[in-house]
C-alpha cells in the first residue's frame, strides 16, 4: 500500500510543471530539528506553555490581535425559511462595528437545516463570496473587491453574474444540511481585500488611530490575523441565534483560509473542533521541511499575510523559535482535522502530515489520542481520533470527501 502510495506521489511530482528553485525531492528536505514542545504536564501546557506558544506565533507569524476594537452590531437583513427546496433555512446578517464605521462591515450568510432545533455548524470563510457559495440566485451579488480570474468570471476585481455557483462544489451546503448541521460563511474580502495594499481599504486601517497611513510594526497583525479575526466575530452571532447550538462550532478553511481557520481556532476556543484542508506553508506543514512552498516564497508572494517579523525567516526557517506542529498542538485538548490532497505537493503533504504526528505528545497530555499512526497514511484512507488525517485523491480543493470526513470527524466527538 505504501509502495503504491510513493509512485502515485512521485508520478504526480514529476508532472508537475517545474518552478525554479522549488524543491520537490524529498532527500533534500533537510533534516533540522523540530522546536522542542518542553511537554511536563496539562496543566503546566494549559497554564505556562500554551500562552509562551501562542506568544511566539503573535511576535514571529500572524501578528497579534489587537484586545478590544469594539462591540460588534448584528443585523439579521433578510430570512428565508424555505431555502434550497424546504431543505433549509437562510438568513443574511450584517456585522459592522460602530466604533469604526469606516470598515463597510461583513454579511454572513447562515442555512440552518429545518429538520433540527438548535443546530451544530461549520463556520468558514469563503474565495468567491456568498453568491458563489450558493447556487440559489437571491442570494445577493458582491460588490467587493476580488482577484482578478477570467476562469472564474471575476472582471476588474468584481464579480459578474456568471461568478453565481462558482464555488458550491467546495460547500456542498444539501450535503452538510442533510447530516443536521448548519453552515455559515462570508467573503473573506469583506474583512480585508487579499493583496498587499488591501489593509489599507479593510479591518485594519480601520480600527487603526493612524488609519492607512499606519506602518506596519513588528508584532501587528496580518491579513489572516484580520480574517481571523472575522470568523470569531460570527461565532458571537452564532452565539445569539436560537437555531444554532452555540456549544457546537467547527471552523473549517482551505489553502490561505486553512491557514485562517488554525489561526482562528487556536485563538478562540469556541471552536470546538479546528479543521485545515490544504493550508500549506504558513497553516498545516512544516517549514522547516524544504518541500513545495517555502517561508522564503510565501513572505515575497504574500507578505500582507503575516506579521513583518515572519519574513526575517525567509531561507532560515530552522531560527524561528516556532513550527507548525506546535500550531497544532495549540488546539488541544480539542479535536482538530489536517487534510491534504495526492496532487498538492505545493502544500507539503507529508509536512502537513507530521506536523499532526509531531503535535501528538500534547494531546497525551490530556488522555487524547493524535494521528495514531506513525506513517502518512494510503490515500484516501482517513486515521486518527482526536487529530484527524487524510490524504485524497486529487488537486488542491475541497471535496465531497473531504467533507465526509469532517462531518463524520465531528458527529463522532460532538457525539461524546
Amino acid at each position: 500500500m505504501r509502495t503504491s502510495l510513493f509512485l502515485l506521489l512521485t508520478a504526480s511530482a514529476l508532472a508537475q510543471t517545474p518552478r525554479p528553485g522549488v524543491n520537490y525531492d524529498e532527500a533534500k528536505v533537510g533534516n533540522d530539528p523540530l522546536p522542542d514542545l518542553k511537554l511536563t504536564t496539562a496543566d503546566d501546557w494549559t497554564q505556562k506553555r500554551r500562552p509562551e506558544i501562542l506568544k511566539l506565533f503573535e511576535d514571529q507569524v500572524y501578528g497579534k490581535t489587537p484586545a478590544d476594537i469594539g462591540t460588534p452590531k448584528f443585523e439579521v437583513t433578510a430570512t428565508k425559511s424555505d431555502a434550497l427546496g424546504g431543505l433549509a433555512t437562510r438568513k443574511f446578517i450584517h456585522i459592522s462595528l460602530p466604533n469604526h464605521p469606516a470598515w463597510p462591515g461583513m454579511d454572513v450568510m447562515l442555512y440552518t437545516p429545518n429538520a433540527a432545533k438548535a443546530a451544530p455548524c461549520f463556520v468558514g470563510l469563503s474565495f468567491g463570496g456568498n453568491h458563489a457559495v450558493s447556487t440559489e440566485a437571491d442570494v445577493p451579488l458582491s460588490t467587493r473587491w476580488m482577484r482578478e480570474s477570467k476562469e472564474k468570471n471575476i472582471i476588474d476585481h468584481r464579480a459578474t453574474e456568471a461568478t453565481r455557483g462558482t464555488e458550491s462544489s467546495r460547500w456542498p451546503l444539501e450535503m452538510i444540511l442533510k447530516r443536521g448541521f448548519a453552515v455559515a460563511t462570508a467573503y473573506y474580502g469583506d474583512i480585508e481585500p487579499d493583496h498587499a495594499d488591501g489593509w489599507k481599504e479593510g479591518l485594519r486601517a480601520a480600527v487603526s488611530k493612524e488609519g492607512a497611513n499606519t506602518v506596519r510594526k513588528a508584532g501587528e497583525w496580518g491579513a489572516i490575523g484580520a480574517w481571523s479575526w472575522g470568523l470569531s466575530r460570527i461565532a458571537d452571532y452564532l452565539q445569539t441565534d436560537a437555531q444554532i447550538d452555540g456549544s457546537h462550532l467547527a471552523v473549517i478553511g482551505h489553502s490561505r483560509l486553512g491557514k485562517t481557520s488554525l489561526w482562528a481556532g487556536v485563538q478562540d476556543r469556541r471552536f470546538g473542533i479546528v479543521i485545515s484542508n490544504d493550508s500549506g506553508e504558513g497553516g498545516a506543514a512544516l517549514m522547516r521541511r524544504d518541500f513545495g512552498e517555502t517561508t522564503a516564497i510565501i513572505t515575497k508572494a504574500f507578505p500582507h499575510w503575516f506579521t513583518p517579523n515572519y519574513a526575517d525567516y525567509a531561507g532560515k526557517a530552522a531560527a524561528c523559535p516556532v513550527d507548525m506542529h506546535m500550531l497544532i498542538g495549540l488546539a488541544a485538548p480539542r479535536p482538530i482535522y489536517i487534510a491534504s490532497a495526492a496532487e498538492d505537493h505545493w502544500a507539503d503533504q507529508k509536512g502537513e502530515f507530521l506536523s499532526g504526528k509531531f503535535a501528538s505528545p500534547v494531546y497525551a497530555l490530556f488522555g487524547k489520542q493524535g494521528v495514531i499512526v506513525d506513517e502518512q497514511p494510503a490515500i484516501d484512507t482517513p486515521v486518527g481520533d482526536f487529530i484527524g488525517y487524510h490524504i485524497r485523491t486529487g488537486k488542491h480543493d475541497v471535496t465531497d470527501f473531504d467533507w465526509t470526513q469532517y462531518m463524520n470527524f465531528a458527529a463522532r466527538h460532538w457525539s461524546k
